[in-house]
Parts: structure tokens; C-alpha cells; sequence
């Protein structure tokens, strides 16, 4: 949507991928300068060197290029703690913005408490942003259905109130921007499918002997360096990588795949031609989605697979918007943690048949896939928005001509 690229091009492969010279897993960093190919506002900026940017939490907003660039950043203490804020490229307007808003609600955009508050936040955000700056090109995401679609799944009774709660935040925010004079286009880059099995690919691999494991205080750690082959699981999709020794071994890999594609909940598996992307790319049969558990035993789980551990865990880990003890056992550990006691926060379960939302399959069904609106779509040229086939949609890609096309009108 951004660049007007395929994944090859703007290498973006997934929320996190193997680092292969690091022989580390890297998961939900913020810079843009991982994105490669030219991002649509500086096409934007060689077309009217006037035009001002904003982007405020896409992916990857940090460092990015646009003229203003907001993006959750807690604070890490040196203690463990972790404090809600911000990163912006504008110091002054970090400030500004948590003084009139209040701190970013960060607990509540992310985790057991995610809700409805760190979505208004940031629509309220951009209110301002475009109020005292009148940025051109407004970006802005607002993460609401998110939470509740894959922890409830997209059947749950509850799931009314919650689009009728993002709504009212989206319908105020562009309430406001119509009011001056703004055209909104609204994208969604996924729709989310209802989900019972998870696919546990690395223990399978593991099982097959080609997964490898290190103790650490009665706990096991993925060894990916040490592995033939593992997989870095992203909802429906997985990133299956392949040490230096095998991945030329056409018969090894031939079993690989074999081994990857016969397991249920497996729909196929890809290849793309990214050096960050897996020698497989596995995709989950409707239904499914992949888990990122490598350990055979419960009581094996490393600390952080019960805690909210984003950066720590080798995959996406959607369980982390479920409470897996009480409340009032939250509110002990919690009350201990600011009282100065070291307190581990394990408080996420481990059971993955709880998730009851996914997303990442190519080929949904027709209500579950995203959606563009706008103001004026019927005015783009045909050749900016092609009318697909029966059945079919218009690739993400036609994004980027579409908002750049009525961004230089």
C-alpha cells in the first residue's frame, strides 16, 4: 500500500523475520528503513516538493521519511519496568500530544487490556496533528477490530459492540477531516477468518530432528542458529528457514516440504524471492494458524511465553490478548511490581486452542477479505482502480496509485 510494490520488492516479508547474519529473530521493529523500494510520500515530495506527510502508527513509522512520524515506543527500564509513551520524530509534539491526550494508553493497545482507548487516542491524535500542521497526506491506523476479532472470533456476539465503538472513533475522526475540506480513504489490508486449530510446526520439526533447543534456567530457548530447520510462525502464515548446510540439498528439502505440507491445517506452501523471507513459506488451511511453540513439555516453556513478550517470543503469539490467571492475581503481581519487588508478569496461557481469529490465507471468503472506501473512488481512472474478476479483488498494491493519484489532484 505503501510503496506500490509486491513483497519482493519492498521486502516487508512478515510482522518478523530471521536475521540471518545475527542468527536472531526480530518481530514487531519500528524503523522504516527496513522497508525498501521508495514509500509513497517521497514520490509524493518529487512530484510537489511542498507536500507535507504525516504518518501516524502504520508499521514502521519511525525513521521513515514522512514529515511527522508517531509510533507506540514504550520506555525500558533498567529494572524491568515498562513505561507507556511514544516515539516522534518532533520532540516538542511528543509532548504536546501526551499533555492534551493524556500517555499513550499503551497497555490498552496491545495485550489482555486491549481495547477501544489506544484506537481514540490516536484518532484524537490525528485530529490535532492535522489541526496545528495540515499535513497533505494523513496516515493513520487505527487498531480496534483487531483485538477483539482474534480473540473472540468474528462470529462472537460481542463483536457488534465493538465495530459499533470503532466506528463512532473512525466516523468522528472523519467527521472532522470533512469539515475541512479533506477527502478520507479508508483501507482495511486484511479481514479475519474464524479459527480452532493451531498448527505447533516447530514441534513438529522438532520431533523430525531438525529443531534445536538450549536450556536456560530450567527453561528452553530456540536455538535458531543451531537448527537445520525451523519456522517463524505470523497467523496464517510460516516462515520455514533452512540452515546453510541443507538448503541446497534438493532430496532434504523435498522432505522438508513434504513433512511441512502433509501436516493438518497446512493448505501449501510458497517460496519469495526476499532474502528475508523463509525457503518456505507455509500457509495455513482455512481454519488454522500457526503457533510459534517449539517446547515439548508445558513445564519446559521459557518465562517469557506466559508474559506479554512481544520482542522475546519467535513468532506472533495472539494469546497474549487472553488473561490466563484472576484478575485480583494480576492486581497482586502488579501492586508487588510497584512496590519495587522483581515480579514476573506470566499472567498470558498457553493454551492456543483459546485463539478464535486469524488472518494471512490468500484465497477467504469474499466477506472476510479487506476493503477500500473513499470519497471519490468512482472519479480514479479506470487504469488506477480496475474492476476485478467475479469473485475476485483488487491486489493491496493499487493502494498506493489510488491515494497517490488523489493526492496530486
Amino acid at each position: 500500500m505503501l510503496t506500490g510494490l509486491p513483497v519482493e520488492g519492498h521486502g516487508i516479508v512478515a510482522n518478523g523475520w530471521y536475521e540471518r547474519d545475527e542468527a536472531a529473530i526480530r518481530f514487531w521493529q519500528r524503523s522504516g528503513r527496513l522497508m525498501q523500494g521508495e514509500p509513497i510520500w517521497e514520490t509524493a515530495r518529487q512530484r510537489n516538493p511542498a507536500i507535507k506527510t504525516a504518518n501516524l502508527f502504520w508499521r514502521y513509522a519511525a525513521y521513515g521519511g514522512a514529515d511527522i512520524q508517531i509510533i507506540e515506543r514504550p520506555i525500558y527500564k533498567a529494572d524491568g519496568r515498562k513505561l507507556q509513551d511514544i516515539y516522534c520524530n518532533i520532540p516538542a509534539l511528543r509532548d504536546e500530544l501526551q499533555s492534551k491526550l493524556g500517555t499513550f494508553p499503551l497497555f490498552h493497545f496491545w495485550g489482555p487490556m486491549a481495547d477501544i482507548r489506544s484506537s481514540r487516542w490516536i484518532a484524537d491524535a490525528a485530529k490535532h496533528v492535522h489541526e496545528q500542521h495540515r499535513p497533505e497526506l494523513l496516515l493513520v491506523y487505527l487498531p480496534h477490530l483487531d483485538y477483539c476479532l482474534q480473540k473472540l472470533g468474528p462470529e462472537h456476539a460481542d463483536i457488534p459492540r465493538h465495530v459499533a465503538e470503532i466506528d463512532e472513533v473512525a466516523g468522528d475522526l472523519i467527521d472532522t477531516l470533512h469539515r475541512r475540506d479533506v477527502r478520507v480513504i479508508v483501507v482495511s489490508e486484511y479481514g479475519i477468518e474464524a479459527v480452532d486449530q493451531p498448527v505447533m510446526i516447530n514441534q513438529v520439526l522438532r520431533r523430525a530432528g531438525f529443531l534445536r533447543v538450549r536450556e536456560e534456567d530450567g527453561g528452553e530457548l530456540l536455538d535458531a542458529g543451531a537448527c537445520e530447520a525451523f519456522a517463524v510462525a505470523d497467523h496464517q502464515a510460516a516462515h520455514v528457514y533452512v540452515s546453510p548446510a541443507r538448503r541446497n540439498d534438493a532430496a532434504w528439502m523435498a522432505e522438508l516440504e513434504s513433512l511441512c505440507c502433509k501436516l493438518p491445517g497446512v493448505e501449501a506452501a510458497h517460496r519469495i524471492a526476499h532474502p528475508r523471507a523463509g525457503e518456505l513459506v507455509l500457509e495455513a488451511a482455512t481454519g488454522s494458524w500457526f503457533a510459534y511453540d517449539y517446547w515439548l513439555d508445558a513445564a519446559r516453556a521459557p518465562d517469557f511465553a506466559r508474559t506479554v513478550a512481544i520482542h522475546d517470543k519467535p513468532g506472533y503469539d495472539p494469546r497474549e490478548l487472553y488473561l490466563g490467571v484472576s484478575k485480583a492475581a494480576v492486581a497482586w503481581k502488579m501492586l508487588r511490581k510497584k512496590l519495587g519487588f522483581r515480579q514476573l508478569l506470566d499472567v498470558v496461557p498457553l493454551d492456543a486452542a483459546r485463539v478464535r481469529g486469524s488472518h494471512g490465507r490468500r484465497d477467504n471468503a469474499a466477506a472476510q477479505r479487506p476493503v477500500m472506501l473513499g470519497d471519490d473512488l468512482a472519479s480514479i481512472p479506470e487504469t488506477k482502480l480496475p474492476a476485478p474478476p467475479p469473485g475476485a479483488g483488487v491486489d493491496c498494491m493499487v493502494v498506493h496509485d489510488v491515494v497517490l493519484d488523489s493526492l496530486m489532484r
